[in-house]
């Protein structure tokens, strides 16, 4: 880290402390050469990440999407909206884990499905009615019948 004020490369650590809730550190640091003292920030860098849709648009990932289309999968049933929190933070975690820079919708629905099947099935039922765009009332039997056929095995 360059001394802002000399331009000298090395400098110490005098001060380190948490800031913005621990997504940062403050350090005070002292210049070895002038002695003079100035203040560096680091954090996280947070890569974009960037959703395709089936018609091929992008736009940056929104977890607020995901939260909302759960809450509204579990509209009038008994699910915590602290678990519903809990699943949105797992697949946030897991698609920046993934270290992919596009990911598609179909990955983003599969892995909502994935944890609201275990989470609530009438939610599931609701989630997957929207995510697979059900045509008619046989699509909907065929996934019900899945859902039947999961629950047995």
């Amino acid at each position: 880290m360059n001394c802002p004020f000399c331009v000298h490369q090395e400098s110490k650590v005098v001060d380190s402390r948490p800031t913005d809730e621990g997504q940062a550190i403050r350090r005070r640091r002292e210049c070895i050469a002038c002695g003079k003292r100035f203040t560096t920030y680091e954090k996280v860098e947070e890569l974009p990440l960037i959703v395709v849709k089936k018609g091929g648009n992008r736009e940056a990932f929104n977890r607020n999407k995901v939260l909302n289309g759960i809450i509204r999968a579990c509209e009038k049933r008994p699910v915590a909206l602290s678990k519903i929190e809990h699943i949105v933070e797992e697949i946030e975690k897991h698609l920046y884990n993934s270290m992919e820079k596009e990911i598609t919708t179909e990955l983003i629905g599969r892995l909502v499905m994935d944890r609201v099947k275990d989470l609530d099935e009438v939610a599931y039922v609701r989630f997957a009615s929207v995510y697979r765009e059900f045509k008619d009332i046989n699509t909907f039997m065929d996934e019900l019948m899945k859902l039947l056929k999961d629950k047995k095995d």
